[in-house]
Protein backbone atom coordinates (compact mmCIF):
# COMPACT_ATOMS: atom_id res chain seq x y z
CA UNK A 1 0.00 0.00 0.00
CA UNK A 2 1.39 3.36 -1.06
CA UNK A 3 2.00 5.75 1.78
CA UNK A 4 0.33 9.13 1.39
CA UNK A 5 2.33 12.32 1.41
CA UNK A 6 2.58 13.86 4.86
CA UNK A 7 1.72 17.53 5.10
CA UNK A 8 4.49 19.43 6.89
CA UNK A 9 2.54 21.05 9.71
CA UNK A 10 2.02 20.53 13.42
CA UNK A 11 0.03 17.40 14.31
CA UNK A 12 -2.95 18.59 16.33
CA UNK A 13 -3.81 15.26 17.96
CA UNK A 14 -1.57 14.82 21.02
CA UNK A 15 -1.51 11.02 20.86
CA UNK A 16 -0.63 10.97 17.17
CA UNK A 17 2.01 13.63 17.77
CA UNK A 18 3.63 11.54 20.49
CA UNK A 19 3.64 8.39 18.36
CA UNK A 20 5.12 10.26 15.40
CA UNK A 21 7.81 11.80 17.59
CA UNK A 22 8.81 8.42 18.98
CA UNK A 23 9.03 6.77 15.55
CA UNK A 24 10.81 9.64 13.83
CA UNK A 25 13.23 10.12 16.73
CA UNK A 26 14.31 6.51 16.68
CA UNK A 27 14.64 6.61 12.90
CA UNK A 28 16.73 9.79 13.05
CA UNK A 29 19.10 8.36 15.66
CA UNK A 30 19.42 5.14 13.68
CA UNK A 31 20.24 7.06 10.49
CA UNK A 32 22.83 9.12 12.34
CA UNK A 33 24.52 5.95 13.58
CA UNK A 34 24.49 4.37 10.09
CA UNK A 35 25.92 7.56 8.58
CA UNK A 36 28.78 7.64 11.08
CA UNK A 37 29.67 3.99 10.42
CA UNK A 38 29.29 3.95 6.65
CA UNK A 39 31.10 7.22 5.99
CA UNK A 40 33.51 7.14 8.95
CA UNK A 41 32.51 10.63 10.13
CA UNK A 42 31.74 12.29 13.42
CA UNK A 43 28.01 12.75 13.99
CA UNK A 44 26.20 14.30 16.94
CA UNK A 45 22.44 14.63 17.33
CA UNK A 46 20.63 16.43 20.16
CA UNK A 47 16.83 16.21 20.53
CA UNK A 48 14.62 17.80 23.17
CA UNK A 49 11.06 16.51 23.43
CA UNK A 50 8.07 18.80 23.94
CA UNK A 51 8.32 18.19 27.68
CA UNK A 52 12.05 18.96 27.71
CA UNK A 53 13.37 15.41 27.80
CA UNK A 54 16.81 14.98 26.22
CA UNK A 55 17.66 12.40 23.56
CA UNK A 56 21.11 12.37 22.05
CA UNK A 57 23.54 10.39 19.96
CA UNK A 58 27.22 10.93 19.30
CA UNK A 59 29.57 8.76 17.31
CA UNK A 60 32.39 9.87 19.66
CA UNK A 61 32.22 11.98 22.82
CA UNK A 62 29.26 14.41 22.87
CA UNK A 63 31.18 17.06 24.82
CA UNK A 64 34.04 16.89 22.34
CA UNK A 65 31.59 17.23 19.43
CA UNK A 66 29.98 20.31 21.03
CA UNK A 67 33.36 21.94 21.71
CA UNK A 68 34.43 21.24 18.16
CA UNK A 69 31.22 22.82 16.87
CA UNK A 70 31.69 26.03 18.88
CA UNK A 71 35.31 26.20 17.77
CA UNK A 72 34.21 25.90 14.16
CA UNK A 73 31.56 28.62 14.26
CA UNK A 74 34.03 30.99 15.89
CA UNK A 75 36.33 30.58 12.89
CA UNK A 76 33.58 31.51 10.40
CA UNK A 77 33.63 35.26 9.69
CA UNK A 78 29.89 35.78 10.14
CA UNK A 79 30.48 39.41 11.13
CA UNK A 80 31.32 40.33 7.56
CA UNK A 81 28.51 42.14 5.69
CA UNK A 82 28.88 39.77 2.73
CA UNK A 83 28.24 36.71 4.88
CA UNK A 84 25.27 38.33 6.59
CA UNK A 85 23.82 39.34 3.26
CA UNK A 86 24.34 35.85 1.85
CA UNK A 87 22.72 34.28 4.90
CA UNK A 88 19.75 36.60 4.68
CA UNK A 89 19.37 35.95 0.96
CA UNK A 90 19.42 32.17 1.53
CA UNK A 91 16.82 32.50 4.26
CA UNK A 92 14.52 34.55 2.01
CA UNK A 93 14.90 32.03 -0.82
CA UNK A 94 14.06 29.19 1.55
CA UNK A 95 10.95 30.97 2.80
CA UNK A 96 9.81 31.72 -0.74
CA UNK A 97 10.37 28.12 -1.75
CA UNK A 98 8.35 26.85 1.22
CA UNK A 99 5.50 29.23 0.35
CA UNK A 100 5.59 28.12 -3.28
CA UNK A 101 5.44 24.45 -2.29
CA UNK A 102 2.50 25.13 0.03
CA UNK A 103 0.71 27.01 -2.75
CA UNK A 104 1.26 24.14 -5.19
CA UNK A 105 0.00 21.63 -2.64
CA UNK A 106 -3.17 23.66 -2.08
CA UNK A 107 -3.70 24.05 -5.83
CA UNK A 108 -3.21 20.34 -6.36
CA UNK A 109 -5.79 19.46 -3.68
CA UNK A 110 -8.30 21.88 -5.22
CA UNK A 111 -7.81 20.34 -8.67
CA UNK A 112 -8.53 16.96 -7.09
CA UNK A 113 -11.76 18.34 -5.63
CA UNK A 114 -10.50 18.70 -2.06
CA UNK A 115 -10.70 21.77 0.16
CA UNK A 116 -13.17 23.63 -2.04
CA UNK A 117 -15.24 24.92 0.86
CA UNK A 118 -13.16 28.09 1.22
CA UNK A 119 -13.07 28.87 -2.53
CA UNK A 120 -14.93 31.84 -3.95
CA UNK A 121 -16.99 31.71 -7.13
CA UNK A 122 -14.13 33.25 -9.13
CA UNK A 123 -11.69 30.63 -7.84
CA UNK A 124 -14.10 27.82 -8.71
CA UNK A 125 -14.51 29.23 -12.21
CA UNK A 126 -10.73 29.37 -12.59
CA UNK A 127 -10.39 25.74 -11.43
CA UNK A 128 -13.16 24.72 -13.84
CA UNK A 129 -11.34 26.48 -16.68
CA UNK A 130 -8.07 24.74 -15.82
CA UNK A 131 -9.73 21.34 -15.72
CA UNK A 132 -11.49 22.00 -19.03
CA UNK A 133 -8.19 22.92 -20.66
CA UNK A 134 -6.57 19.79 -19.21
CA UNK A 135 -9.38 17.65 -20.63
CA UNK A 136 -8.90 19.25 -24.06
CA UNK A 137 -5.19 18.46 -23.97
CA UNK A 138 -5.88 14.88 -22.87
CA UNK A 139 -8.48 14.36 -25.62
CA UNK A 140 -6.17 15.85 -28.25
CA UNK A 141 -3.39 13.49 -27.19
CA UNK A 142 -5.84 10.60 -27.21
CA UNK A 143 -6.96 11.42 -30.79
CA UNK A 144 -3.33 11.67 -31.86
CA UNK A 145 -2.56 8.23 -30.45
CA UNK A 146 -5.63 6.79 -32.21
CA UNK A 147 -4.46 8.25 -35.53
CA UNK A 148 -0.98 6.84 -35.04
CA UNK A 149 -2.41 3.40 -34.27
CA UNK A 150 -4.64 3.55 -37.36
CA UNK A 151 -1.66 4.48 -39.53
CA UNK A 152 0.34 1.60 -38.08
CA UNK A 153 -2.52 -0.82 -38.75
CA UNK A 154 -2.87 0.45 -42.32
CA UNK A 155 0.85 0.02 -42.89
CA UNK A 156 0.64 -3.51 -41.50
CA UNK A 157 -2.36 -4.26 -43.70
CA UNK A 158 -0.46 -2.97 -46.73
CA UNK A 159 2.53 -5.15 -45.90
CA UNK A 160 0.36 -8.26 -45.45
CA UNK A 161 -1.49 -7.53 -48.67
CA UNK A 162 1.78 -7.19 -50.59
CA UNK A 163 2.85 -10.56 -49.23
CA UNK A 164 -0.46 -12.06 -50.34
CA UNK A 165 -0.04 -10.51 -53.79
CA UNK A 166 3.41 -12.03 -54.12
CA UNK A 167 2.04 -15.43 -53.16
CA UNK A 168 -0.82 -14.98 -55.61
CA UNK A 169 1.57 -14.07 -58.44
CA UNK A 170 3.68 -17.10 -57.62
CA UNK A 171 0.82 -19.62 -57.60
CA UNK A 172 -1.83 -18.03 -59.85
CA UNK A 173 0.39 -16.18 -62.38
CA UNK A 174 -1.40 -12.91 -61.73
CA UNK A 175 1.11 -10.61 -63.39
CA UNK A 176 1.93 -7.21 -61.94
CA UNK A 177 -0.96 -7.14 -59.52
CA UNK A 178 0.92 -4.96 -57.05
CA UNK A 179 0.63 -2.08 -59.53
CA UNK A 180 -3.17 -2.16 -59.31
CA UNK A 181 -5.15 -0.05 -56.78
CA UNK A 182 -5.41 -1.38 -53.25
CA UNK A 183 -9.12 -2.23 -53.58
CA UNK A 184 -8.43 -4.21 -56.78
CA UNK A 185 -5.62 -6.09 -55.07
CA UNK A 186 -7.94 -7.04 -52.22
CA UNK A 187 -10.64 -8.23 -54.64
CA UNK A 188 -8.28 -10.36 -56.69
CA UNK A 189 -6.65 -11.93 -53.64
CA UNK A 190 -10.05 -12.65 -52.08
CA UNK A 191 -11.32 -14.19 -55.32
CA UNK A 192 -8.23 -16.33 -55.56
CA UNK A 193 -8.65 -17.43 -51.95
CA UNK A 194 -12.32 -18.31 -52.52
CA UNK A 195 -11.49 -20.27 -55.68
CA UNK A 196 -8.82 -22.22 -53.86
CA UNK A 197 -11.27 -23.05 -51.09
CA UNK A 198 -13.90 -24.19 -53.61
CA UNK A 199 -11.32 -26.37 -55.37
CA UNK A 200 -10.38 -27.95 -52.10
CA UNK A 201 -14.03 -28.66 -51.27
CA UNK A 202 -14.72 -30.23 -54.69
CA UNK A 203 -11.61 -32.38 -54.41
CA UNK A 204 -12.64 -33.57 -51.01
CA UNK A 205 -16.03 -34.71 -52.41
CA UNK A 206 -14.37 -37.17 -54.82
CA UNK A 207 -11.97 -38.69 -52.31
CA UNK A 208 -12.92 -42.23 -51.30
CA UNK A 209 -13.60 -45.69 -52.70
CA UNK A 210 -15.41 -45.87 -56.04
CA UNK A 211 -19.09 -46.64 -55.79
CA UNK A 212 -20.48 -49.83 -57.25
CA UNK A 213 -22.96 -49.63 -60.11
Amino acid sequence: MVRGKVVMKRIENAANRLVTFSKRRNGLLKKAFELSVLCDIEVAVVIFSQKGRLYEFSSSDMQHAIERYFMYIKEIPTHKPEMKQLTQHSRIETENMVKKIEYLEVSKRKLLGQGLGSCSLEELQEIDSQLEQSLKNIRARKVQLYKEQIQQLKAKERMLLEENVKLYEKWCDGGKLWQQPLTQQRKVVNDCTQNNRCSEIETELFIGLPQKD
